[in-house]
C-alpha cells in the first residue's frame, strides 16, 4: 500500500515545479511551495470509513501527508484533538452552534506541533539533520522538542519579549537559543544570517519549507471528520504567520477533490490582534498582499507577524471562501478569555481567546447569523500565558497547630 500519495512542489505564485523528494525553501521567485498529491489514486485508495479504524492520531491521514515511509515518522501521538461544544458561549455569542478545536492538548501546548511532527519527520527523511528557524516562541518549542525526538539540531532564534516558558522548554530540549531584542522579522534577519554563514543549516521558517502547512492542514481534516464529514459555516482561525487558516483551507480544498465532502466551503476568517493586523488592513482595503505593520504589540504573542510572508495566500482563501478578517482590541482578547474560562472552564491562549471575541463582534454587527455553526481555533493552552490573568490575593487561614 502506498504511504503517500504526494507526487511534487508547486510554486503558490508562478507555474513552476519543484521534485518533492528533495530539500526545498521557496520558490526561485521568492514564494512559498505547495505540496501536491495523487487524489486520484488516493481516492481508490482510502475511504472516510477505513480512517475510521487507524489510531487517533494526524498520522491516520499518511495518504494526504509527505513523508514516504513510516519508519521516518517523528511522533509524540499528537492529533485528533477535541472538537468541544461551548453552548453557554455560542448562547452569549448569539449562534446556533459554537465549537472550539482546542489544539492547546496537543504535545508542547499548541498546534505547532502539528506542523513540527510532519515538518521534522520529512526533513529527516530527506536526510537534514540541522534545522534554524525563528519564533514567536511556541513554534520554536514545539520543532525543538520533534528535533531532539528526531536527533536533529535546532537553532532557535526567539524575541526577547516572548513568553518566558517557551524558552525554558527550547532549552530543555537542547536547541541552540538565540534572543533578539525585536520583533519576530528581526530573528528572521538573524535566522537568515546564521543560514548564509552555515551550509548544514537548514530554514524551516514559516512557509519557507513546504511541510509544515502539510501537519497543520490536519486541522481541517479532523474538523471534517469529526463532524461526521459535513462542516460548519464558518471557521475562526487566528492568524499571525497566517499557516493555519491557508492549511486548513488547502484540506478543503483536497476533501471536495477526494470527494469526500461537497456543498459550499466554510467561510474562513482570519481573527488578528488590533495591535498587529497587516492582513485585517489588507482586507479592509480589497488588497490581495498586505503592507508591514509598524510598532508591532499585542498581548497575543504568537499573532505578532507584522509582514507575513504568505500574506496573499491567507487572503485568497478569505476571500474565496467569502470570509473575512477582523482585529480585535487586546482589552476584548482578555475579557474573552477569561469569559471562556468561567462559562466553559476552558483556559485558552489569547490568541484563540481572540477568535471568540471575534465570533461576538461578528454577530453583533450582522455578519454571523442566529442559526449558523461555528467553529473557533484555539491554537494553544492558556497556562503558557499566566501573565494574562490576574490573580487576587485573599487573606489565608494559618495552618492548624
Amino acid at each position: 500500500m502506498t504511504h503517500s500519495f504526494l507526487t511534487h512542489l508547486d510554486c503558490s505564485r508562478c507555474d513552476r515545479t519543484y521534485d518533492a523528494d528533495r530539500p526545498a525553501g521557496l520558490c526561485e521567485c521568492g514564494s512559498p511551495l505547495l505540496a501536491r498529491y495523487d487524489l486520484t489514486a488516493a481516492r481508490s485508495a482510502i475511504t472516510p470509513a477505513a480512517l475510521a479504524a487507524r489510531p487517533a492520531t494526524l498520522w491516520r491521514y499518511h495518504e494526504l501527508l509527505p513523508v514516504r515511509e513510516s519508519g521516518h515518522i517523528v511522533s509524540f501521538g499528537e492529533g485528533m484533538t477535541p472538537l468541544l461544544p461551548m453552548p453557554r458561549l455560542a448562547a452569549r455569542v448569539g449562534v446556533r452552534e459554537l465549537w472550539m478545536k482546542d489544539d492547546g492538548q496537543l504535545p508542547t501546548g499548541t498546534f505547532k506541533a502539528r506542523g513540527a511532527a510532519v515538518g521534522v519527520s520529512r526533513a529527516a527523511e530527506l536526510g537534514v539533520r540541522s534545522v534554524a528557524m525563528p519564533t514567536n516562541g511556541n513554534a520554536g518549542a514545539a520543532w525543538s522538542a520533534y528535533c531532539a525526538r528526531a536527533g536533529l539540531r535546532s537553532l532557535i532564534v526567539m524575541p526577547v519579549d516572548a513568553p518566558q516558558v517557551n524558552r525554558a522548554e527550547c532549552a530543555v530540549t537542547g536547541a541552540e537559543l538565540h534572543l533578539v531584542d525585536g520583533l519576530i522579522s528581526d530573528a528572521g534577519r538573524l535566522v537568515s544570517q546564521a543560514v548564509a554563514a552555515d551550509e548544514t543549516l537548514f530554514d524551516v521558517s514559516t512557509l519557507k519549507e513546504p511541510y509544515r502547512i502539510e501537519g497543520k492542514k490536519t486541522i481541517g481534516l479532523e474538523i471534517a471528520e469529526q463532524l461526521g464529514w459535513s462542516l460548519p459555516d464558518v471557521i475562526l482561525c487566528p492568524t499571525g504567520g497566517g499557516v493555519g487558516l491557508v492549511a486548513i483551507y488547502k484540506a478543503l480544498l483536497e476533501l471536495r477533490e477526494l470527494g469526500w465532502i461537497d456543498g459550499a466551503l466554510p467561510r474562513l476568517v482570519a481573527v488578528q490582534a488590533a495591535g498587529c493586523a497587516p492582513i485585517a488592513a489588507a482586507f479592509a482595503a480589497g488588497a490581495r498582499e498586505s503592507r508591514a505593520w509598524l510598532d508591532a504589540k499585542t498581548v497575543a504573542f504568537g499573532v505578532t507577524v507584522p509582514k507575513p510572508l504568505g500574506d496573499f495566500l491567507v487572503l485568497d482563501a478569505v476571500y474565496a471562501t467569502g470570509g473575512t478578517a477582523i482585529a480585535i482590541p487586546d482589552e476584548d482578547i482578555l475579557a474573552a478569555e477569561r469569559e471562556a474560562a468561567q462559562l466553559e472552564g476552558t483556559f485558552t491562549c489569547p490568541e484563540g481567546a481572540a477568535c471568540f471575541a471575534a465570533a461576538r463582534q461578528l454577530a453583533r454587527d450582522g455578519w454571523l447569523s442566529a442559526d449558523e455553526s461555528v467553529v473557533v481555533l484555539n491554537t494553544g493552552t492558556g497556562l503558557k500565558y499566566p501573565d494574562t490573568v490576574v490573580t487576587p490575593v485573599t487573606a489565608t487561614a494559618a495552618p492548624p497547630a
